[in-house]
């Protein structure tokens, strides 16, 4: 298979970190009005109160899970 094969699956997070940092960036510059920003909050909230019912993980890393699976849900549909 060459490289230009269209039947190749491609591996698509190759230029993850990049996307992820211009979007984190937008969302700071833009505020409440850019797009991702409310799912993003919204998986922070749901994984800080799943951190905060189970005793193991704490509310803290459950919200950072949970705004890091919502930041690449948005990079990466």
């Amino acid at each position: 298979m060459s490289a230009d094969d269209p039947n190749e699956p491609r591996h698509q997070d190759h230029q993850l970190i990049p996307d992820a940092t211009a979007e984190i960036k937008a969302m700071a510059t833009q505020g409440m009005k850019h797009p991702s920003t409310k799912p993003v909050l919204a998986g922070a909230a749901v994984g800080a109160l799943a951190g905060w019912i189970l005793p193991v993980v704490g509310p803290i890393i459950g919200g950072v899970a949970g705004a890091g699976i919502m930041l690449y849900k948005r990079v990466r549909p």
